[in-house]
């Protein structure tokens, strides 16, 4: 599958954003001035939100700015791409049921699950491609969604490192799946997030398998995490990617 880019643009930070396509998925990469080929992050939002989210570019541009081509795509469900009539009537049910003060673990298990089987392949599938840009090298990073991070990093070697967001519901499956982890890993957790008790989050950091693993954990809500969190990240990639 051939990847095509639609759209270019430089920004005030010498940071090179382009448009793509790769079939049906849409993308977007940014990449820095560089002579030589650089480091890769995949950057992936959480479920439903699109790739042209406000903080996803910032953070996004600033790793560009840092030394990394980072990209990003909606995979299939998210951003403006159609999503299948159970993902549909999940997210109905997941509204009414929050509406309503009712348990709704076993919808978010159902509709996440279904996410990440159909995230991943696409994420491989946009990997497969950008890795054989010539402005592009390994090693590769993961920023982003947990859920689909864990099962990407689970079945793709390729991945070296990876930070995740501790906000986000991760179905049972890849909290077993976590036990197979053993890159190094960032687990950022928002202490008083709301839809996500923190004994979830950190019983998933205690069951991953890597030897190397750092918790940071800031008070506030669920979109509260600082901006200094993005700095350290670029440090902790800097470790490991470059």
């Amino acid at each position: 599958m051939a990847l095509h880019f639609t759209s270019e643009q430089r920004l005030d930070d010498n940071v090179l954003e382009r448009e793509f396509t790769l079939g049906e998925i849409p993308g977007t990469l940014w990449t820095p001035e560089s002579a030589a080929p650089v480091p890769l992050i995949l950057m992936a939002h959480n479920n439903g939100l699109p790739r042209t989210a406000a903080r996803l570019v910032a953070r996004a541009r600033h790793s560009a700015a840092s030394g990394y081509a980072v990209a990003t795509i909606d995979a299939a469900g998210c951003g403006d791409r159609p999503r299948s009539a159970a993902d549909e009537q999940a997210r109905t049910d997941l509204r009414q049921a929050m509406q309503a003060g009712e348990p709704v673990d076993e919808i978010l298990e159902s509709l996440v699950d279904s996410l990440v089987e159909t995230a991943v392949p696409e994420w491989r599938t946009t990997l497969d491609a950008l890795l054989s840009l010539p402005d592009i090298d390994g090693p590769v990073g993961y920023s982003g969604w947990t859920a689909v991070g864990i099962h990407l990093a689970a079945v793709d070697p390729r991945i070296a490192a990876a930070g995740f967001f501790a906000g986000g519901h991760v179905p049972r499956a890849q909290r077993e799946e976590a036990r197979q982890i053993t890159i190094p890993l960032l687990l950022l957790l928002q202490w008083d997030d709301e839809g996500n008790p923190r004994r979830r989050a950190l019983d998933l950091f205690d069951a991953f398998g890597s030897k190397e693993k750092t918790l940071h954990a800031n008070l506030g809500g669920h979109v509260g995490t600082p901006w200094f969190e993005v700095e350290d990240g670029n440090r902790f990639f800097d470790r490991h990617l470059k």
